[in-house]
């Protein structure tokens, strides 16, 4: 499981698997989607699950486990102002259970999107507010349209999948280094009590 997206994906979403856009999108709860895709060379099977259903955003994170997913994408409405306060809320509740999972540590990819950037004349989050929110949970902030352009929303989950993998990298080689440091102490431990025994 590469990567997981919690809140008001919508159209984002469908536009990102299909490359069609769709203007009304009724998500449907607990739903797991499959792509195939390469991304620097690489073949990767992505699975995405959207847990929430058209308008129970808030509470969907809490009700279900969080701690299996390598990344997630958190979508707003910049004409929405409710919308952005669930997705405030999905990225609190994202670090709390990450945080307790994770052994204090937050270091997951988070993205936090703000759609309908063709919406500019109905706007009702300034591109600052989802900028500053980003930047209070460390994470990366990007407005898009997914009506208008399939590259930006593509880019968007391109760059994320990266993080994503140099992050399971550094995890893998953090392993790594630890259970060597951990050999050697023991091997020192049992060589070096039989050089003082002699």
């Amino acid at each position: 499981r590469f990567l997981s997206y919690g809140a008001h994906l919508g159209s984002v979403l469908v536009r990102f698997l299909t490359r069609r856009f769709i203007g009304e999108y009724a998500s449907n709860a607990n739903s797991l989607y499959h792509k195939r895709l390469s991304i620097d060379g690489r073949q990767l099977n992505l699975e995405i699950f959207d847990p929430c259903s058209q308008g129970s955003e808030a509470r969907c994170i809490l009700e279900e486990p969080v701690d299996w997913a390598d990344g997630f994408v958190v979508v707003y409405n910049i004409s929405d102002r409710t919308s952005f306060i669930n997705a405030k809320n999905i990225l609190r509740q994202i670090r709390e259970a990450r945080v307790d999972n994770c052994k204090g540590e937050m270091d997951v990819p988070v993205c936090l999107v703000g759609n309908k950037q063709d919406l500019c004349h109905a706007r009702q989050v300034c591109e600052d507010e989802g900028r500053c929110l980003a930047q209070e949970n460390r994470c990366r902030f990007q407005e898009v349209s997914a009506a208008e352009s399939y590259q930006d929303i593509s880019n968007l989950f391109t760059q994320l999948i990266r993080q994503v993998m140099d992050h399971l990298k550094y995890r893998a080689d953090r392993r790594r280094y630890s259970g060597s440091k951990s050999m050697a102490k023991l091997i020192n431990n049992v060589f070096g009590k039989r050089r003082k025994s002699v």
